[in-house]
């Protein structure tokens, strides 16, 4: 840096200025100071920066570590956001059965400045964390024995109404739902949207079926069932590929989508608008949700007042060519 400073003919704060980027140096010297970086191949040294700040600009994320698409797109998001925020990226996966609180001593040990709880499984315990650096959770279940923290994180709850009321507003006497694992907050937040979109209805609520797994081969099992009912008329799948599974049982037991029986699922994933019929489904906005959660905690991170501490991010209804209309009464199934 103060070679750099040199070069430039400023001074060594000025350096630290454009490098950090902080206010109060004109264009023509910033623009002077940057071309000298490029001319001299200067890298920040991280190591020496957090001695002297206290801070690694470098934010953590406990994640599941799958390839779902839900969790896996999140975690684009949140690198994506991270690195607009001038932050590098760590992650920590639970995925081989470590706990939450071993990725965030990981985490720790590696040297974060905060860190983003992506993890969407609930074992059934309160999440305890006695990390000393900011923490927001993309879920529920959180408690800190100390320093900030906050939740931030997409309206599941709401969007699984908007799903049912789709369906219910199509003339549909009530709607069937396929459920996810039971253990991941969002497919309870589906669950629970879809009972009180039909409450509100003043609609009959259908027996919830086994869980799936996520899987289309699950939405698949489920429907094969939901085929052999002749009151089944609208589903809704707690995500597109028990979407994708149940398109297909209802294809094999000869019944018509959406002529006698409407699905609609949830996440819009790339090939939902290109299935036969393209998926109706739920968009949710994962940049949206990694962006305000790094907002959130960048400012808690550089004490800053931070936005909303609690903060839900809306999602979309999509409407395809899978949901139509309430088919008249048709004769038993076979």
């Amino acid at each position: 840096m103060t070679e750099v400073a040199r070069a430039a003919g400023v001074s060594q704060k000025t350096v630290s200025r454009v490098v950090n980027g902080e206010p109060h140096v004109s264009p023509e010297v910033r623009d002077r100071v940057l071309r000298v970086i490029k001319e001299l191949d200067y890298r920040p040294n991280n190591a020496a920066r957090a001695l002297l700040l206290g801070r690694y600009r470098r934010i953590g994320v406990v994640s599941l570590g799958t390839a779902l698409y839900g969790p896996s797109a999140l975690l684009i998001a949140l690198e994506r956001a991270m690195q607009k925020a001038g932050y590098s990226f760590a992650v920590s996966s639970t995925l081989e059965g470590q706990g939450i609180s071993v990725a965030v001593e990981a985490l720790l040990e590696q040297g974060v400045d905060g860190i983003v709880l992506s993890e969407p499984i609930d074992d059934g315990t309160p999440l305890t964390l006695s990390a000393d650096v900011p923490v927001v959770s993309l879920a529920e279940g959180l408690e800190r024995t100390g320093g900030a923290s906050a939740v931030v994180g997409a309206d599941g709850v709401t969007a699984a109404r908007t799903a049912t009321e789709h369906l219910l507003s199509l003339g549909h006497r009530t709607v069937w739902h396929i459920p996810g694992p039971q253990n991941w907050w969002a497919a309870r937040d589906r669950v629970r949207g879809w009972r009180e979109a039909l409450a509100a209805a003043g609609a009959p609520e259908p027996p919830l079926p086994p869980e799936g797994d996520w899987s289309p081969a699950s939405g698949h099992t489920v429907a094969r069932r939901l085929a052999q009912l002749p009151d089944v008329t609208a589903v809704f799948a707690a995500n597109d590929d028990m979407a994708i599974g149940a398109l297909r049982a209802f294809a094999e037991a000869g019944l018509s989508v959406p002529h006698d029986v409407s699905v609609i699922g949830f996440d819009d994933i790339p090939a939902a608008a290109y299935l036969s019929p393209p998926l109706t489904t739920v968009r949710q906005d994962f940049a949206t949700v990694a962006e305000r959660a790094v907002e959130v905690l960048t400012a808690m991170i550089e004490d800053r007042p931070a936005p909303t501490q609690h903060a839900t991010t809306a999602v979309e209804l999509t409407v395809r060519s899978s949901t139509g209309p309430a088919r008249r009464p048709a004769s038993p199934r076979r």
